[in-house]
């Protein structure tokens, strides 16, 4: 695995006034009157024209050049400005900034998830090229391969968890937003290591189930959502009509049989978990 060299090149402002300096003294030679000198001249003229300017490149900041001599790896220049380097290098350019795509080159990956249902996905990553060697060298495009690998990562990951789940303890894909996230970023991150790529972020941007689902799945959730309210409605009324025993027990208010307690709490039941509000009747009996 070929590792990254940092190489620190001559500034450009030093390399420059020297070139210029050999150029004005080869035009100088020219104009004399020998004629050795005057070849002399002209070969080098041309010389420091072909081999002097082709040395100079910059560097913008958050890029890099990756030099090679001869097809072999000599370092990576990240220092921004304006340099020289022996002409023959090679001088690739390879950006450092951040950049972000969406998986499936913006299209929605259909997949199964853990309990094999169909549904859709796609995902947001962020990334930047952290080893320049690696990203030239381990890999033939990096751009593709990071692409490529991160939809692969994804799919995997939806294969893992179920779309919802019932409770907080299982981690699903839809409730678990960030141990999501934070497997997924692991996951393409362990993928592109080999091609010296960082994952900054990686986030679900789309999350659904398939059209031929959709609808028989949107129902189950609002069966679900009904189940869970009624159970929630029941939980707060039972708490309700034991707080409200324990008051008249305590206050010694009125002094109730088993069978008016019972009926009480059942009166109490309805009214409380009942949709309709409830209908008063005053008993004027003597009972």
């Amino acid at each position: 695995m070929v590792e990254e060299k940092t190489v620190t090149p001559l500034s450009g402002w030093i390399a420059l006034p020297a070139l210029l300096l050999l150029i004005a003294l080869a035009l100088l030679s020219i104009v004399t009157l020998s004629v050795v000198l005057i070849l002399i001249g002209v070969v080098s003229f041309f010389l420091l024209l072909i081999f002097g300017i082709p040395g100079f490149f910059t560097v913008q900041p958050n890029d890099a050049r990756v030099l090679l001599l001869f097809g072999n790896y000599v370092g990576s220049v990240r220092t921004s400005g304006f340099h020289w380097v022996n002409p023959f290098y090679t001088k690739n350019f390879i950006s450092l900034r951040v950049r972000n795509f969406q998986t499936g080159e913006g299209a929605i990956s259909k997949v199964n998830d853990r309990d094999g249902n169909p549904i859709e996905i796609s995902a947001v990553v962020a990334w930047k090229v952290v080893d320049t060697a690696k990203a030239s060298f381990e890999v033939i495009d990096f751009e593709n391969y990071v692409e490529v690998q991160s939809d692969a990562a994804l799919r995997n990951l939806a294969t893992r968890h179920p779309y919802d789940s019932p409770g907080d303890a299982e981690v699903s894909l839809r409730r678990s937003t960030d141990e999501i996230s934070s497997q997924l970023r692991e996951d393409i991150q362990d993928r592109l290591e080999k091609a010296g790529v960082l994952v900054e972020e990686a986030r679900i941007s789309h999350l659904a189930y398939a059209q031929e689902i959709a609808a028989a799945m949107l129902q189950r959730q609002q069966a679900q959502a009904v189940v869970d309210a009624r159970a929630r409605i029941v939980e707060g009324a039972v708490g309700m009509v034991k707080s409200a025993l324990d008051s008249i027990s305590a206050d010694d208010m009125v002094q109730l049989s088993e069978e008016r307690k019972a009926a009480m709490v059942a009166n109490l039941l309805v009214v409380l978990c009942s949709h309709n509000s409830p209908q008063p009747v005053v008993n004027t009996g003597s009972q």
